[in-house]
């Protein structure tokens, strides 16, 4: 066992996690179609401080992120604060680390906790899939920059002479790695075929995903930690997450094409997790603040890791990678754990990361280490479903599962959980939270 580093403050307290909240995740272009990420995070914040009856002034910080950058709103935690009637003497700043980020505002927070600065702070994250940052090609942008700077309008129309129709078609988000022009997809190809991984397990897992959020559903489990979205035209509120198939066999699984490499590939669309939108946020505190206030926390985060691998091979490892290391910080060992959230960002990847959790030679070889991590017992594993059903709204996913991960521990009478993702540009989180 490596060195333990507790997550405590200068006093000994605790990091507390007292409260969590998210809006229902929608598939792309259905309930929160033009819906942008900033009134979604607003949404969340709002409801959650409403829900908790904690004073605005107690909260003193607010991290909050999103991958999918919107140009007019590039400080989304600020915006955050500034509508939703908290103290505008809140500090807040924005983060990203891709589908870990709403993790990363959790330590940001967790840190600004232990280093004394606050003792009460607001993490989360929020995305739209639906409202995308359209932009112009370079050669369009280039041109529009000198015309700006042009004198007479000879100049301006010479400068737009250079232009073809191609160039003045609308560019969308690159869906593919800034540095490899790989997408997600083809990532989870490269995972699939190098640990043997097969169209049938992957539908597997998909369809066991669906089938355990919609049973979660179903028994009332969510209804505490997912709010009632009330939106624009205000018809219909959206009450749960509307991706769930419960009612999907093997058999629906079986009959849809590859998705990324056509001829050979084994990932597709439904054993994917969908563009989604949604938000979620947790509050957090110091132990004898939450004291203070009469809160009983849903837990405390006991350790967390970050990791980053390469890029252009299985780069998805995230969990194999972080997980060891968080476990290693908070004394732990796989054994030791009653929950296991990993994110399914694909079947493929998940399932990978699975396997090397319980490899002694990806232990040896590759991270250094005398023994495997562990293997992952299913009982203990995504137990009420996991991305693949909910949806992943990319810097949410973090905040939803911690919450989720602490409500299923308390009503199993406490222990420890592990939630940990993967993450574009070959990063890891992981972070070992415990419920009494």
């Amino acid at each position: 066992m490596g060195q333990v580093l507790p997550l405590v403050t200068r006093q000994g307290d605790r990091i507390a996690i007292v409260s969590g909240l998210r809006t229902p995740f929608a598939r792309q272009g259905t309930a929160f179609h033009g819906i942008p990420a900033v009134d979604l995070g607003k949404m969340v914040v709002g409801e959650l401080l409403a829900r908790s009856e904690i004073p605005a002034e107690v909260i003193e910080q607010l991290v909050f992120g999103q991958v999918v950058q919107m140009p007019e709103a590039p400080n989304i935690a600020r915006e955050i604060v500034l509508g939703t009637g908290m103290n505008v003497h809140t500090d807040a700043y924005s983060v990203s680390r891709a589908c870990a980020t709403s993790f990363q505002a959790v330590a940001n927070v967790a840190e600004s906790l232990m280093a004394g600065t606050i003792r009460a702070g607001i993490a989360g994250g929020a995305d739209s899939s639906s409202v995308l940052p359209i932009g112009v090609s370079k050669k369009l942008a280039r041109v529009l920059v000198d015309v700006n700077k042009a004198r007479t309008m000879s100049q301006r129309l010479k400068l737009f002479s250079r232009l073809r129709l191609r160039d003045l078609m609308p560019v969308p988000p690159a869906v593919a790695e800034y540095s490899t022009g790989l997408r997600m997809g083809d990532t989870a190809e490269q995972m699939a075929k190098t640990y043997g991984i097969t169209r049938e397990q992957q539908d597997a897992l998909a369809h066991r995903s669906h089938q355990r959020a919609a049973q979660a559903w179903s028994d009332g489990k969510l209804k505490e930690e997912v709010m009632t979205a009330f939106i624009p035209p205000y018809k219909q509120p959206l009450v749960e997450d509307n991706n769930i198939r419960g009612n999907s066999s093997l058999a629906d699984y079986a009959k849809l094409r590859p998705a990324f490499d056509r001829k050979h590939g084994t990932v597709t669309a439904a054993n994917s997790t969908p563009l989604t939108d949604g938000a979620a946020a947790v509050i957090l505190m110091t132990e004898s603040r939450a004291k203070e206030l009469g809160l009983v926390p849903l837990g405390y985060l006991r350790s967390y890791a970050f990791t980053a691998i390469d890029v252009w091979q299985d780069m998805l490892l995230g969990p194999a990678w972080s997980t060891p290391l968080a476990l290693e910080r908070a004394g732990l060992t796989m054994s030791d754990l009653t929950l296991i959230d990993m994110h399914e960002a694909f079947a493929a990847q998940t399932l990978a990361n699975i396997q090397l959790l319980g490899s002694e030679r990806f232990a040896r070889e590759v991270l250094g280490r005398a023994h495997a991590t562990g293997e992952v017992d299913d009982s203990k594993f995504n137990v009420l479903g996991g991305s693949i059903a909910y949806g992943h709204p990319f810097a949410a996913t973090g905040a939803r599962m911690i919450t989720q991960t602490l409500h299923e521990l308390r009503r199993r009478g406490g222990g420890f959980g592990l939630v940990t993702a993967c993450a574009a540009g070959g990063l890891g989180a992981a972070m070992v939270l415990e419920a009494e």
